[in-house]
């Protein structure tokens, strides 16, 4: 049974004025820092999206001496980073190789433990699918660039499909729910708490990311901050881990926390960190070479212009923050 409009629209309206909070806090944050010397002594420059583990160092406090700029999605932070206008950041695993490919200068400075419950496929309950197989020929939205983007190449290699084998409809997360619920596609890929916000009744996921991509969140860094505030960079990184571990370590206390931060329902929060909220790791050779798999495939697949070395843009200078 399809769930009735008079429920949806409370959803879709959230999600409209999640995309709101996140414009108006962009102008608000990121003119702020835009004036904000990316050396010296000036407050570091911090890029976040709503939800991630940056979300709860800014509810906390725990941070001190930086500006924060809210971005709906990871390609929207980097194009900050082109910018110049943010000096840290934090997205999922295809926005950096976009970056890269767009020759946009940064540093990988940090990970995550693999997060492939975070992100998932969905689908109407009473529709006829029952394996991401049965969506060929058929409509599937997701943000361009990013992690959802890795997770459609590796549902088409699984699938042994291409993307001549679906349309692709490329729509930013307060665009695709509207366009799920009314039935304008087929299936929608997103991540949390997009995707936690999305699980109604009539709703329910095809396929996650298990077995298929790791959907690590990627701490990226500008060239200047990490050249010329190393110290600051590294007491924030340490910051950042020690924020993540007592939100895992109390996972009540995070989500009461959260929620107000993030406008959305105390019971969604909590659903959706259940599964997304991991440890942060440091950068190894291993994770440059898992990132320089994402990148080839998709220079290989012509959705960037190649060559990209992403493996190249991992630094693990700040490594002892994270352990």
């Amino acid at each position: 049974m399809r769930t009735p409009r008079s429920r949806r629209r409370p959803v879709a309206a959230l999600l409209t004025t999640l995309a709101l909070l996140a414009a108006t806090a962009l102008t608000a944050c990121g003119g702020e820092a835009a004036d904000a010397s990316g050396g010296g002594d000036g407050p570091l420059r911090i890029g976040y999206q709503r939800f991630g583990g940056l979300s709860l160092v800014k509810a906390r406090g725990d941070a001190k001496n930086v500006t924060w700029s809210l971005f709906e999605s990871g390609p929207a932070l980097t194009e900050a980073l082109k910018a110049g206008s943010i000096d840290i950041g934090q997205v999922g695993e295809a926005p950096p190789v976009f970056a890269a490919a767009g020759k946009i200068p940064f540093s990988v400075v940090g990970t995550s433990q693999p997060i492939p419950q975070g992100e998932a496929v969905l689908v109407k309950t009473d529709s006829p699918y029952r394996g991401f197989a049965d969506l060929r020929g058929k409509t599937v939205a997701l943000n361009k660039g990013s992690n959802v983007h890795w997770l459609l190449v590796k549902l088409l290699e699984a699938n042994r499909m291409t993307l001549a084998d679906i349309n692709v409809k490329y729509l930013k997360p307060a665009e695709g729910r509207p366009a799920f619920d009314n039935g304008q596609v087929d299936a929608w890929i997103i991540w949390d708490p997009y995707f936690a916000l999305a699980e109604q009744p009539g709703v329910r996921v095809l396929a996650d990311a298990t077995g298929l991509a790791g959907n690590r969140e990627y701490v990226l860094a500008a060239p200047d901050a990490v050249k010329n505030r190393t110290d600051d960079v590294r007491a924030f990184l340490n910051t950042y881990r020690q924020t993540t571990d007592w939100g895992i370590a109390h996972p009540t206390e995070r989500a009461a926390v959260l929620a107000p931060e993030l406008k959305i329902p105390l019971d969604v929060t909590t659903r959706a960190l259940a599964r997304s909220a991991k440890p942060l790791a440091p950068v190894t050779p291993e994770i440059g070479a898992e990132l320089q798999a994402i990148a080839d495939s998709f220079v290989e697949l012509k959705l960037v212009p190649g060559p990209v070395d992403i493996a190249g843009r991992v630094d693990g200078r700040f490594n002892e923050a994270f352990q």
